[in-house]
């Protein structure tokens, strides 16, 4: 069997990079152990969140599936932050995670070009540190030109209940045990990480008289700019709160956690934490609030998000039943940590391809990530750049002042993770202008050159990103007394009485939603107009540094004029440029002086 590009592992990662490398052309093969666990959501029923939404409306703009995916899923909708400036403002929602699985596996089955094998990759073939082939369990061998590596949690994943420990990547899934031992032979460094999930409680089993309902936004806001019409069913989630008493359950048992009794070695998530992370970390808070989602429509189970945890079964259930609600509540599934093999980032390049062989692309946690979001948008950007580099094209690189999935990529291959990596608004310091509202006009031409969309859904987005622009001009011109007013907040297009005249000068022929969005986003750029000027003022002098090359077979150690600290993270890393090596943890100032210098000798070599 041959292909363009083979993909492992069909998760949130696998998905974008399966349709990507196949919408480019290529033949793909998606190895996966089962079909139907394509596009599955082992934890948490959502998509979005903080800086997450962000993810996905770039996503979605670039051609990527997982906006498209949730708008015909999803059963509640919501935009977090909304006290809060339209910057930090991010989208959630809560999915029908079945039928979610359910579209993400038909349209992989259903996309010609690629193939499903059901299997497990048990090693790498690399000849001269080009990647081959794929050896999978029966003794198949896969060949291909390139191969993504999106395993989630599957390689060596072991999974912890309490005392109890079993091999999986994820409850009912069996782990990748081959796989790392191929990857150490190959020569990569691995390290473990731990990531966990919470109970899920019989609904039925719930007293909603004695917590608090949290319906969905009216109207709910789409994530896709390709939705149209969009009224979805709508259910309440449900916000509770621990105690006193669930906070003595478990430090009574706080021994018996895999985490704090040394059964566990991998770091885990510290902005996700676990219950028994919480109530060590934080002993003086005896109270944390306890999200309760419905898994779907008409799904009996519901997740209980902020209460993940590696206890006993047993303690399990007093905790439960200590939190205000759940005094009845029944178990239907416990929660569990996992454990499993990483890389770590200093040896991945840029664009998502390994330093050590090339043709070889990972994405996912893998790589050290958390979350669906930043597993689909590093898919997303290794799909393309595995074509790219079978064409002998230029990579896909987007830069962190054009997009979350830059600032994301970015810090993974610049910065030592040591505990899985999220996302949040925080991390960017372009947000003021990286906001959800302007997706389309910020990624419009890169996704032009991408042709990942057809050619009238880029019609479509042309049309949507260019109307803010439109809409500005024709208030500068026409009403520049307004537009000095819209500066101020609380003032809109609607309470200045302009909608209708800009629309029947206009006359955009778009749907009724995108009009809304685009008078939105145009508010949002007359107001932030001022403050993004001062931003980029403040940033220019760093902003440069990403234009400045270094030399690619530059031997750090012996630059005896460096720390030694940055020697041995520049020597690891191997930054494109100045500006990543800036963003590097150890890397001085007068670290970065001295690589200047042989900037410019480089430079001036060049030129003689």
């Amino acid at each position: 069997m041959s292909y363009d590009v083979v993909v492992i592992g069909g998760g949130h990662a696998g998905v974008e990079a399966a349709m990507a490398s196949s919408r480019l052309g290529a033949s793909v093969a998606l190895v996966t152990h089962a079909i139907s666990g394509i596009g599955k959501m082992p934890c948490n029923p959502a998509i979005g969140g903080l800086g997450k939404g962000q993810l996905v409306r770039e996503i979605d703009v670039l051609g990527g599936w997982m906006g498209r995916a949730i708008d015909a899923t999803g059963i509640q909708f919501r935009i977090l932050n909304k006290r809060k400036g339209p910057a930090v403002q991010s989208p959630r929602a809560q999915a029908d995670k079945d039928k979610y699985q359910k579209y993400m596996e038909d349209l992989i089955t259903s996309t010609s070009g690629i193939t499903v094998i059901e299997a497990d990759v048990v090693e790498l073939t690399v000849e001269k540190s080009q990647f081959k082939a794929v050896v999978l369990d029966n003794g198949d061998i896969v060949t291909s030109s390139a191969a993504i590596l999106c395993s989630g949690t599957f390689l060596g994943g072991l999974m912890h209940t309490g005392a109890v420990k079993s091999d999986g990547g994820r409850e009912g899934a069996p782990a990748s045990l081959s796989l790392s031992g191929s990857l150490k032979d190959i020569g990569f460094e691995l390290f473990r990480l731990k990531t966990g999930t919470p109970p899920r409680l019989l609904a039925t089993s719930i007293d909603y008289d004695k917590i608090e309902a949290q319906p969905g936004d009216q109207p709910p806001q789409p994530f896709s700019f390709l939705t149209g019409d969009f009224n979805p069913k709508q259910i309440d989630c449900y916000i509770t709160r621990s105690n006193d008493q669930t906070q003595e359950i478990i430090s009574s048992n706080i021994e018996t956690s895999p985490l704090f009794s040394g059964i566990i070695n991998g770091q885990g998530p510290r902005y996700c934490p676990s219950i028994e992370d919480k109530v060590v970390r934080f002993p003086d808070r005896s109270s944390h609030n306890v999200f309760l989602e419905p898994e779907g429509i008409d799904s009996e189970e519901v997740y209980v998000n902020g209460l993940s945890t590696s206890l006993s079964s047993e303690v399990q259930q007093k905790f439960i039943r200590s939190v205000p609600g759940l005094e009845d509540a029944q178990i239907s599934r416990y929660g569990y940590a996992v454990e499993y093999d990483s890389i770590p980032s200093w040896q991945v390049a840029d664009n998502l391809e390994t330093n050590l062989v090339s043709g070889l692309f990972c994405a996912g946690q893998i790589l050290g990530t958390s979350g669906y979001e930043e597993a689909a948008a590093q898919g997303l950007v290794a799909g393309v750049n595995a074509v790219k580099k079978l064409n002998n094209e230029a990579p896909l690189i987007l830069k962190r002042d054009e997009a979350y999935i830059g600032v994301l990529i970015d810090d993974l291959v610049t910065k030592e993770i040591s505990e899985p990596y999220r996302m949040f608004t925080s991390r960017a310091e372009h947000r003021l202008s990286l906001r959800c509202d302007n997706a389309e006009t910020r990624l419009y031409s890169i996704a032009n050159d991408l042709q990942l969309h057809n050619s009238e859904d880029l019609a479509l987005l042309n049309e949507r990103a260019e109307l803010p622009g439109k809409i500005i001009n024709y208030i500068e011109k026409n009403n520049y007394s307004d537009s000095v007013m819209l500066k101020q907040p609380n003032v809109t297009i609607e309470s200045l009485g302009l909608a209708e005249e800009i629309k029947m000068a206009i006359e955009p022929k778009l749907h009724p939603r995108s009009i809304i969005d685009s008078f939105y986003q145009a508010e949002n750029d007359i107001k932030y107009r001022g403050y993004i000027d001062r931003q980029r003022r403040q940033l220019v002098k760093q902003q440069h540094l990403d234009f400045l090359e270094l030399p690619e077979n530059l031997n750090y150690m012996t630059l005896e004029a460096l720390s030694f600290e940055a020697r041995e993270k520049l020597q690891k890393v191997k930054p494109a440029t100045l500006g990543q090596a800036s963003r590097l943890d150890g890397v001085r100032q007068s670290d970065l002086a001295v690589l200047s210098v042989i900037i410019s000798r480089a430079k001036k070599a060049d030129l003689e």
